[in-house]
């Protein structure tokens, strides 16, 4: 599987740009995430959102479903499909809250949004490349233990989403060929390592010393 590291809240000002930088949403706060990808997007970051399913939202299920009646009964009076636009998907419900969160009609806020990708799970070729997190943005360094909070999906899947098994499937498929890939790697390490052993073992003591000095064995 791929590693984990951290997104630096701080960036130091004419640093040097990753060409993207995909970000696992799994147990992070719905607006904190969101407020800090806009910002790393209006800087001219491309970002990669994945697992956006597993976001979590402060506040009971209940209580937020309740919220998200509510909005979805706003509407245009005279014609309902000039929007407001009532997303189900969690993706969708995170690319339209990073959007509130800049001036996306503005020409800067739309190249802005061009530079954002949210996915349910984690598609191909995301799978195989380094996710990070957001360090001011985990829900377990955020929200007092003990408070309620929900999970995106569940809320999506409440709300009228209707691909929540299908990702599950997919991301349980993910997951096995993950696990495989680094079984073999640790068993690759290990043979390797039991042969630098032997390898050792057979050679002379002077060039044993000098392989050591050098920094190969």
């Amino acid at each position: 599987g791929a590693a984990c590291g951290y997104v630096d809240p701080h960036r130091i000002l004419g640093r040097m740009f990753e060409k993207v930088v995909i970000i696992d949403c799994r147990g992070h706060l719905l607006g904190r995430l969101a407020s800090t990808v806009a910002k790393e997007l209006l800087t001219g970051q491309r970002v990669v959102c994945v697992r956006a399913e597993e976001i979590n939202i402060t506040g009971s299920l209940y209580r937020n479903k309740l919220k998200y009646a509510e909005f979805m009964v706003k509407k245009t009076n005279t014609n309902p499909k000039r929007g407001p636009f009532h997303f189900r998907g969690p993706a969708r419900m995170l690319h339209r809250a990073i959007r509130g969160m800049m001036q996306h009609k503005t020409s800067r806020g739309s190249a802005a949004m061009e530079r954002l990708k949210a996915f349910e799970g984690v598609p191909a070729p995301y799978d195989k490349m380094k996710r990070m997190v957001v360090p001011q943005a985990l829900r377990i360094t955020r929200l007092r233990p003990g408070r309620k909070f929900c999970v995106l999906g569940r809320l999506s899947s409440e709300v009228g989403w209707k691909h929540a098994s299908a990702v599950k499937m997919l991301e349980e498929k993910r997951k096995a060929r993950d696990k495989a890939y680094a079984d073999e790697q640790r068993k690759q390490k290990r043979a390797t390592s039991a042969s630098k052993v032997a390898a050792m073992g057979k050679i002379s003591a002077t060039s044993k010393a000098a392989l050591v000095t050098h920094g190969f064995a």
